[in-house]
Parts: structure tokens; C-alpha cells; sequence
């Protein structure tokens, strides 16, 4: 491999190989045999029916609890627009999705991030926040193998959290995109699943199960809060990509979705346990939790490595990182988010290598 060729630890997507090309070549010729008239068509605002029932039955919940949305980053997008108004208080995780803490500021909300460790959410920290007179509008949680920092919430912290939302009135946000990318370890209930008080609305997204473009993502919720939603949303565009969808539900129906779930997890596992070994032995000092699932491991570099400083140094290498301060309000500076989703298992060590190099350029 040539030192000009861009090894990319940035994004969380899959790389083309393990993205089942054929069966979604199949599921569009069915999409299009099956419901001509209602793929071509406006549609509706809450997504494609068929589809909208199907995730409805997985999570056993019903159809009007359902909004299918234009990805799950349009789910957060929708809910945050609805619940949170300006001066509101928000709790996420520390650190958290770049994209949730740039869009609950620009909403005007006061985020509060709660530090999150091998458990997931400090759940007694939070308690301590919500002790002090705090009291936020909803708690937006990342639950299974979070991003960016790869970590699983236990069982008991989801209890806990559950126990808080009703105590202190907010909403749980549980966005849940990765949570069928499991490599290790038995899958835990969603909040959703144990909720009796109706305080957690869930997203997740088809683009880590069956691959990014088809931009497919829903939310589950009260009935009355997706009906809101709803309006909102045939207002802004009428209706989500009936075709995508339609193509996505037939990838469902027909089980191909279980075939491409344990492809991409076998791959997935596959390249985080190449990476923690590559991390290991190529750079001394570093600190992470391996993960059970999903797309990402949160790197902590020896204190007298700054990040900002080894991007560039990573770069000139043809390695990319991103940096850990993109994820916090404060801090991050010695630490990096890795993807290892896009990259093959023989492009892995080599990756490591180069940032192993940065890492010793930019210490001298």
C-alpha cells in the first residue's frame, strides 16, 4: 500500500464491500413489481406504510407510534425542533455525537454533558445535576456502542436513567443506531422496551444495517407527539423517498437485512479486534475500551500529545483522524475518535503505523 493512498479512521460508514449490493439490486425489482402506483407517488409524511408496520412489529409498538424520516440524524433534528426551545436544559453524554451538540446549541438549548464511562452514562452524576435544581427538557443518550466513544450502557444505569426521567419529568432521547451491530456479549433491552411511563421516545436508522444512502431512519414515540411531528414534517417536504423506503422494506420482509446484519457485524468485529491489537502494540501509552459493537473506539493519548497539533501530522501521513474536542464543550485534547468501519482488515495496521509516526513527530 503507497503512502499516497488516504487511509480514513473519520467516517462512521461501511465500506462498499460489505454493503449487499445484489440484494438490494433484487429488493428495488421487487419494490417496483409489487406497489408501482404507491412508490411513485407523494406518499406520506409518516413514510411508507408497509415499512412503518414492520418496524412497528419489531418494536412492538404500534404503526401510529411510528415516523419514518430522512435518516435518524432528521429524527434528532425533528424532535429537538419540537421539545427544546431556547434557554432550555439539555443533558448528552460527555462526549457525544459532534452533530447533536452543534444542533441542540443552535437551538439556543444549555447542554449539560455527563461523563460517560466503561458503563455507558454516569447515572449518579446526573443524579447530582438534577439534585442541584437542574432540570432538563430531555436527556439525549446514545445507548449501544456510542459515538463516538464505543461504550454500551449497562443494564442497571438504563434502570436508573428510567427511574430519573420519571422523578424529574424529562424525556429520554435513546438514539439507537448501532444497536444490531453487536460483536460480543448478549444483546440488552432498548429503554423503549422497558419503559412504563412513557418517557422515551427512540430513534434508529437502516444506515448502519443496510448502508448510508438509503438515508431511511424513523422515530418511535407517543402517538400524539409523532402526529405533531407529522404536520411538521409534511409541511417541510410532504413526504420521505417512498422508493428508498419501499426498497428497504422488501430488504426487510424478506430477511435479507438478517444476512446483511451479521455481514457487517463479522467485518466490524472483525476490524475493532485488528485495531486494538494494532493500537496496543504500536503506540505506548494509549488508553481506550474495546468495544462490543458498532462503528467506533475513543482513543486517550499520553497528555503530552495534542491533538490539534497531530491532525496535520496525521495528514502529511495520509491518515485521518478525528479529533476528540470535536465531541465535548470542553476538553478532548489528547484524544481521538476512530472509525473502524470503512477500513479493510489489511489497511488497519498500516493506519496505526502512520499515526504511530505522527504521533512521534508531533512529541519531539
Amino acid at each position: 500500500m503507497t503512502a499516497e493512498q488516504l487511509i480514513s479512521f473519520a467516517r462512521g460508514a461501511p465500506s462498499l464491500d460489505i454493503v449487499d449490493i445484489e440484494g438490494l439490486k433484487a429488493a428495488a425489482v421487487r419494490a417496483f413489481d409489487a406497489d408501482p402506483a404507491g412508490i411513485t407517488a407523494y406518499g406520506t409524511s409518516v413514510g411508507y406504510l408497509p415499512l412503518r408496520t414492520w418496524i412497528a412489529e419489531k418494536h412492538g409498538v404500534t404503526p401510529e407510534q411510528v415516523l419514518i424520516t430522512n435518516g435518524s440524524l432528521q429524527a434528532d433534528a425533528f424532535l429537538f425542533d419540537h421539545l427544546v426551545k431556547a434557554g432550555d436544559a439539555v443533558v448528552v453524554e460527555k462526549p457525544t455525537y459532534d452533530r447533536t451538540l452543534l444542533n441542540l446549541q443552535n437551538l439556543g438549548g444549555k447542554v449539560h454533558q455527563v461523563t460517560l464511562d466503561a458503563d455507558g452514562v454516569d447515572t449518579a452524576e446526573l443524579r447530582t445535576l438534577l439534585e442541584s435544581g437542574v432540570r432538563p427538557t430531555l436527556a439525549h443518550i446514545i445507548p449501544n456502542y456510542q459515538n463516538p466513544a464505543g461504550v454500551t450502557l449497562s443494564l442497571e444505569r438504563r434502570r436508573e436513567l428510567l427511574a430519573l426521567a420519571k422523578e424529574y419529568g424529562f424525556t429520554i432521547f435513546e438514539d439507537d443506531p448501532y444497536a444490531d451491530i453487536r460483536f460480543r456479549g448478549d444483546a440488552l433491552p432498548s429503554m423503549l422496551s422497558m419503559d412504563t411511563d412513557g418517557v422515551v421516545v427512540h430513534a434508529s436508522s437502516f444506515t448502519k444495517t443496510v448502508c448510508p444512502g438509503v438515508r431511511v431512519g424513523y422515530l418511535v414515540g407517543p402517538a400524539k407527539l409523532i402526529a405533531d411531528i407529522a404536520k411538521r414534517a409534511t409541511n417541510l417536504y410532504i413526504s420521505p423517498g417512498m422508493v428508498s423506503e419501499a426498497i428497504v422494506h422488501q430488504f426487510c420482509v424478506s430477511g435479507d437485512i438478517d444476512r446483511s446484519i451479521a455481514t457487517v457485524s463479522a467485518a466490524l468485529g472483525e476490524r475493532a479486534r485488528v485495531l486494538a491489537e494494532s493500537l496496543r502494540a504500536r503506540i505506548p501509552g494509549v488508553r481506550f475500551t474495546e468495544p462490543d459493537g458498532g462503528y467506533f473506539l475513543w482513543i486517550d493519548l499520553p497528555e503530552d500529545v495534542f491533538v490539534d497539533k497531530l491532525l496535520p501530522a496525521a495528514a502529511e501521513r495520509g491518515v485521518a483522524v478525528v479529533k476528540g474536542t470535536d465531541f465535548l464543550l470542553e476538553g478532548g485534547q489528547h484524544s481521538l475518535r476512530l472509525a473502524f468501519s470503512a477500513v479493510t482488515a489489511d489497511q488497519i495496521d498500516e493506519g496505526v503505523r502512520r499515526l504511530a509516526e505522527a504521533i512521534d513527530a508531533v512529541r519531539g
